[in-house]
C-alpha cells in the first residue's frame, strides 16, 4: 500500500510525532527504561517548545491510550474547562453578543499539564524531572525555530503589537522577527517548569506525590504569571 509517510519498524520502540526533537526525547525515555507513558509524555513537552503555533502550556490535550498492565483502552480529557465567571450574564454586561474568537474572554482553564500529569502519575515510570528534561533544555538553550513557525509569528506581528504587546515583546524583540532555523529561546518557559519541579520536590515523598504537587505548583503559578 503506497503511502505519503515513510513506515517504521523497530524491534525496541518508534515513537513518531511532528518534530524530530519530540520523537527522540520520546525514545530517550524508553533507551533510559521507561515506558511508552513516559515517552508520550516527554515528547508532548517538548512539542510547547518547538511548535508553540500549535500547542502550548495553557492548552488543552485529549489522550487516547491503551495500557498493557490493566489491558484497556480510555481516553484521558485533557480538554480546557470555562472559567465559573465566563456566563451569558458577563459576556451581556460587556455589550457582547459573541464570545469573543481571541483574548482572555475567550480563554478555558488550560487542561494540558494536568492531563499530562495524570498520565505520567497513573502510567509511567520515570520521575518528573527526567522526564521534563528535555523540554527543559530545549527551552532553556534554543532550538532551530521551524520555518512555519517564524511564518506563523510574522503574520501575527501585528496583532500581538496591538493586542499582546508581552508577547510582540517575547516573539518580536525590539520590533525584529524571528529568523527560520535559527535558535529560538523561552527561558521564562524553562523557569516555569524549573520552579514547578523544584516545588514539587521540596516535600519530598513518592514518585506520584511529588507528580500531584507539580500540578498544583502549575496552576497556583499560572494563575500569578
Amino acid at each position: 500500500m503506497f503511502t505519503t509517510r515513510p513506515e517504521i519498524l523497530g524491534t525496541f520502540g518508534v515513537v513518531t510525532t511532528t518534530h524530530w526533537l519530540a520523537s527522540q526525547s520520546g525514545m530517550a525515555m524508553l533507551e533510559r527504561g521507561g515506558n511508552a507513558f513516559d515517552a508520550a509524555v516527554a515528547a508532548g513537552f517538548v512539542l510547547q517548545v518547538v511548535e508553540p503555533h500549535l500547542v502550548g502550556p495553557g492548552g488543552e490535550v485529549p489522550i487516547v491510550f491503551h495500557s498493557a498492565r490493566t489491558g484497556k483502552t480510555e481516553v484521558l480529557c485533557g480538554q480546557g474547562t470555562t472559567p465559573a465567571g465566563a456566563t451569558m450574564e458577563h459576556y451581556k454586561s460587556q455589550g457582547l453578543t459573541l464570545i469573543p474568537g481571541n483574548g482572555l474572554l475567550a480563554t478555558v482553564i488550560p487542561g494540558a499539564f494536568d492531563a499530562w500529569m495524570q498520565l505520567l502519575r497513573d502510567h509511567g515510570s520515570l520521575p518528573l524531572a527526567d522526564v521534563m528534561a528535555p523540554a527543559i533544555h530545549y527551552a532553556e538553550n534554543g532550538h532551530p525555530m521551524l520555518p512555519r513557525v517564524a511564518n506563523t509569528i510574522a503574520g501575527l506581528k501585528d496583532f500581538f503589537t496591538r493586542e499582546w504587546p508581552t508577547s510582540a515583546a517575547f516573539f518580536t524583540p525590539g520590533g525584529r522577527l524571528p529568523e527560520a532555523k535559527k535558535l529560538f529561546r523561552n527561558e521564562a518557559l524553562a523557569n516555569t517548569w524549573k520552579r514547578v519541579i523544584s516545588e514539587s520536590q521540596a516535600g519530598g515523598g513518592s514518585r506520584e506525590k511529588q507528580i500531584e504537587r507539580a500540578r498544583d505548583a502549575f496552576y497556583r503559578g499560572f494563575v500569578a504569571e
